[in-house]
């Protein structure tokens, strides 16, 4: 493949990880978007919030392009990193402005995706000296991997709030058939309680 092609297959699955956090996070109401759903304090909206830093660290800062973004926490930042302020959101900071950063930024990667080469060195100064120095395009791998791991648990994070997940009722299976589902393997797990 040329390089137009990784492009085009890279852009493709930066899209639609996006795609899958918007879906899951869509229709949740504020409280149930920002309050802690694991022991260790992971929230959807949190997540969103830290998929927006990562993004914007790998594919739009480092290889030195301008931000569109004043909002991004930056890892040079060493306080916000250490109190894992990307990782959740101030009440001061709306939902609606999350996901506003989180588009603006993948705007951002989108673009240094298209107009810079895929092989620009790029160097990732909190990475092991022996792995600093990478390319954009190895980058632009290591976020769409990122994205699509934290989309899986919003997923299953949506699931428990209210039984939705990220592909709800696209594959036209309703709740009775995943009751059904559900009933089946509860029935194979018996066997080993």
């Amino acid at each position: 493949m040329d390089e137009t092609t990784w492009k085009d297959v890279l852009e493709h699955y930066l899209r639609r990880a996006h795609r899958s956090v918007h879906r899951t996070i869509d229709g949740v109401g504020e409280y149930d978007l920002r309050r802690p759903l694991t022991p260790s304090g992971t929230n959807l909206l949190g997540v969103v919030k830290h998929l927006a830093t990562v993004e914007h660290e790998y594919l739009v800062t480092l290889p030195g392009r301008a931000s569109p973004a004043s909002d991004v926490i930056t890892w040079s930042d060493e306080e916000s990193m250490t109190s894992n302020a990307d990782l959740w959101v101030e009440r001061e900071m709306s939902s609606e402005s999350v996901v506003a950063l989180y588009n603006q930024v993948e705007e951002a990667s989108l673009a240094s995706l298209r107009e810079l080469p895929l092989d620009t060195p790029v160097t990732v100064p909190w990475w092991r000296p022996d792995a600093r120095d990478t390319t954009l395009g190895l980058l632009a791998v290591h976020v769409i991997a990122e994205t699509a791991q934290h989309a899986g648990q919003l997923d299953i994070l949506r699931e428990q709030i209210d039984g939705a997940t990220g592909e709800s009722g696209e594959d036209g299976r309703d709740e009775t058939w995943w009751r059904a589902y559900v009933d089946k393997i509860s029935a194979e797990a018996e066997h080993f309680a």
